[in-house]
């Protein structure tokens, strides 16, 4: 069974402190620093949604790439084979997966637009660039578009640092292990958390 990390609705606050360490900690290892996880609100509930890390994930099928692959007990993203086509994205069941860009210091938006790095250049047009489409699907010239997953902070001794940082305990690393009753436990957590969310906290 893979790893995975799961969070109580019951105990988060929405402070949006896992965000912050999530982006803080793969900014650190030269990577997207989207963060991995999105702290959802319905009603009066709040809960992080992050990748389950499937054990026959359909992102990894889709991948035309095969930037996507099974990596001790997780599923984990490739971002330098990643061409940014979102259909991991597309087919996550739990919408975990999203896409960020970097850009160039310097490119050309268009044959009369240019965005310098220095603010002080004297290139011309230093307006912002145009941003096409709309969700999953938009796309920004000059920006190549990456998906960003959980990947349970693998370069991290201490574990995933959402979990080392939540203030009320509401994220818990689970699994590792194998079974079918560890199984029914993954499926239970992940049915509970989509249930309070829609029934707006009532248990």
């Amino acid at each position: 069974m893979n790893r995975f990390v799961v969070a109580d609705p019951k105990l988060c606050i929405g402070c949006g402190t896992c965000m912050a360490a999530c982006s803080e900690t793969h900014k650190k290892q030269g990577l997207q620093i989207h963060p991995r996880l999105t702290v959802m609100k319905h009603q009066q509930v709040t809960a992080p949604v992050l990748c389950r890390h499937c054990e026959d994930a359909p992102c990894i099928k889709v991948c035309p790439v095969k930037a996507i692959s099974q990596q001790d007990g997780s599923v984990i993203v490739n971002e330098s084979k990643c061409v940014g086509c979102t259909l991991c994205a597309i087919v996550c069941p739990f919408g975990a997966i999203s896409t960020d860009g970097s850009r160039p210091v310097d490119y050309v938006t268009s044959f009369d637009t240019f965005i310098p790095s220095d603010p002080n250049s004297s290139n011309p047009s230093t307006s912002s660039p145009r941003c096409f489409g709309n969700g999953l699907l938009a796309w920004e010239p000059g920006v190549k578009a990456i998906a960003v997953k959980c990947d349970l902070c693998r370069h991290r001794k201490d574990g995933p640092a959402c979990v080392g940082v939540c203030p009320t305990g509401a994220l818990v690393e689970m699994g590792g292990c194998g079974g079918a009753a560890a199984r029914k436990t993954k499926q239970t957590d992940q049915a509970l958390v989509v249930d309070r969310l829609s029934q707006g906290g009532q248990l």
